[in-house]
């Protein structure tokens, strides 16, 4: 099927500034894309009609959400790294929008400024705005930064030029002191949404959004844990769009769509329903995160006749894998055990990072894959150094390990498929 469409709302798109002939191009070849990917996928669970849904109101209905919001007072805030605690905007009242690139047709606007040799996903994110492609940078009030990378931190220096942009430091090591360092950010951070929302947060008000995030974090680890399953109830490429468009939807909403899908998966399970043949080879994908909409390494597995059942990324498990204690009150407590869930992310920028090591082999038998692809954006030295260290880990376990580096163009996707079907022959398939 090739003839879903992503909505168009050009006069919303205009009032923002965004070049709608030039964007609205980009939304019709989406809408093909995904038609191809996602709908031609046979015996697809019935939930995700709302997930269909959501991408086809993707740059309409969501935005006119995000205007109505601001309308009322409340910040939306453009995000790009899970490090951005969520649940201080939401406990203003606000709304976290996720503004990570993942699209080749932006890169151009930033290569105009930026080196052509570093990542991507950074090039991708300051192009939209440069470019004005973006209907939700043009809605949000300011964006977060972080400084998980040389690349971003110096790039945000230049995007404040283009739309204000707070920077929150994140320790490289994971050290009393940097910790201490990560709580007074958090603290920092705090009062700059509250400055935007014109009110104090107050302790009920974190309690609640705290609620509201653990409840999201438990919808995706049920969801994972579904995944895991023999055989898979749903395909790694619908799991990766669920992950995806955890960043855009609204919580609540999201959360209760994603047990409605998940009821549905246990249902499958029972009676045996797959997604592919029972003895289709299993895949688990670590590395860099891959922003909407980045398919191209999950198409070229499952297009091959694998499954995907797990992601250890920043979009996946990485995002909702640790809660944080909802028994703890005071708000310096309560910021304190906020600030101790978001260290437990085992970004490969912290040195050492031996956390995350572990964490692929466990997630790798978690999921009762058969072998790991772990991918890494072109120019992203963090994931691609440590590649070393996860492939010598796998050489120790005995777990066939596959390294793909890449970025978001379609020139090497010959190139890609033969070597991912050569790794699924061997791992059986």
């Amino acid at each position: 099927m090739s003839d879903f469409e992503i909505k168009a709302c050009p006069e919303i798109w205009q009032s923002l500034g965004v070049d709608v002939e030039r964007f609205d191009k980009a939304r019709r070849m989406l809408g093909e894309t995904y038609g191809k990917i996602f709908l031609s996928q046979k015996n697809r669970p019935q939930g995700m009609a709302y997930f269909d849904g959501m991408i086809a109101e993707l740059h309409s209905g969501r935005i006119k959400e995000l205007l109505a919001a601001k309308e009322q007072g409340r910040p939306v805030i453009g995000t790009f790294c899970v490090y951005i605690p969520e649940e201080i905007v939401i406990a203003a009242g606000g709304i976290c929008v996720g503004l990570c690139g993942g699209s080749q047709g932006s890169i151009p606007d930033a290569e105009k400024v930026l080196p052509r040799n570093i990542c991507p996903m950074v090039k991708s994110v300051y192009g939209f705005k440069a470019g004005r492609i973006c209907p939700y940078f043009e809605a949000v009030d300011f964006v977060c930064g972080e400084t998980t990378c040389d690349a971003k931190k110096k790039t945000w220096e230049l995007l404040d030029r283009l739309i204000p942009t707070y920077v929150m430091e994140i320790p490289q090591c994971k050290k009393p002191r940097g910790i201490a360092l990560w709580l007074d950010e958090v603290k920092a951070f705090k009062t700059k949404v509250e400055e935007a929302a014109g009110k104090a947060i107050t302790e009920a008000d974190l309690a609640a959004a705290i609620k509201v995030m653990n409840n999201k974090r438990k919808a995706l680890q049920r969801l994972n844990s579904l995944r895991h399953c023999k055989p898979s109830p749903i395909s790694g490429k619908d799991s990766l769009l669920i992950e995806q468009i955890a960043f855009y939807d609204e919580p609540i909403r999201f959360t209760k769509q994603l047990n409605i899908l998940c009821d549905e998966l246990e249902q499958r399970v029972q009676a045996g329903i797959a997604v592919v043949p029972a003895n289709a080879v299993r895949v688990m994908m670590a590395g860099t995160p891959m922003a909407l909409p980045n398919w191209k390494i999950h198409n070229i597995v499952e297009s091959a006749g694998a499954v995907i059942v797990n992601d250890e990324s920043c979009i996946g498990t990485r995002y909702f894998k640790d809660l944080i204690d909802e028994s703890v009150t005071g708000m310096d407590k309560m910021l304190a055990a906020l600030t101790d869930r978001y260290k437990n992310i085992d970004c490969s920028c912290f040195t050492p990072n031996n956390e995350r090591v572990s964490q692929v082999i466990k997630e790798f038998r978690d999921s009762q894959a058969q072998g790991i692809i772990n991918c890494s954006l072109q120019f992203c030295h963090t994931y691609n150094i440590e590649e070393v260290k996860i492939r010598e880990a796998c050489e120790q376990e005995g777990i066939p390990c596959m390294f793909i580096e890449s970025d978001y163009s379609q020139e090497d996707v010959g190139q890609l498929r033969t070597r991912v079907e050569a790794f699924i022959e061997q791992l059986g398939g």
